[in-house]
């Protein structure tokens, strides 16, 4: 198999990121969601307008994972007041990791995982986090093998639907 690159991506890749952004949240959720709730928060999230203000947020990096050029998942990174919560100076955010369904099984998410760890350590970072929706218990599993603990819970609403978030950290020195 050709290899994976992974790289840091600029405003210029905005079509390609709300493409891939699209499509693998809707891939990923789309059984658990109605269909309007699904359309509402794809065009909420994922507009070109959200886009260019997170990719301009010095804050805030998103990563693509390519292969032969293609984008077949991606990365998005919180630091310091950018995180979505606990906010804190010493902790890095794993906001969103995802990749397309036809790569499952491929090591892609596990090459962007170790991208997010190789950063973490750049910047000292004490602790990495994330919330993860309780019922994917796929991407639950990913992070527990990596040495992910449950530490907390929190909401998130997707379109007028309350969904439970566990809150999980990797903690580094």
């Amino acid at each position: 198999m050709e290899s994976i690159e992974v790289k840091k991506i600029s405003i210029s890749d905005i079509d390609q990121l709300q493409k891939i952004g699209k499509q693998t949240f809707y891939e990923t959720f789309s059984s658990g969601n109605t269909e309007e709730n699904m359309t509402k928060y794809l065009n909420e999230g994922f507009s070109i307008e959200k886009l260019t203000n997170e990719l301009n947020n010095k804050s805030s990096e998103f990563y693509f994972a390519t292969l032969q050029n293609n984008v077949i998942g991606y990365l998005k990174l919180n630091f310091g007041q950018s995180q979505t919560e606990l906010k804190d100076e010493k902790a890095l955010e794993i906001e969103r990791i995802y990749v397309l369904k036809e790569f499952h099984g491929k090591k892609v998410g596990q090459i962007l995982y170790d991208k997010v760890i190789e950063i973490a350590k750049q910047k000292s970072t004490n602790y990495v986090w994330l919330g993860v929706w309780e019922e994917n218990p796929r991407a639950i599993n990913f992070y527990k093998k990596n040495g992910f603990v449950e530490f907390d819970k929190h909401v998130f609403k997707l379109g007028n639907d309350e969904q439970t978030d566990i809150m999980m950290k990797l903690k580094l020195n």
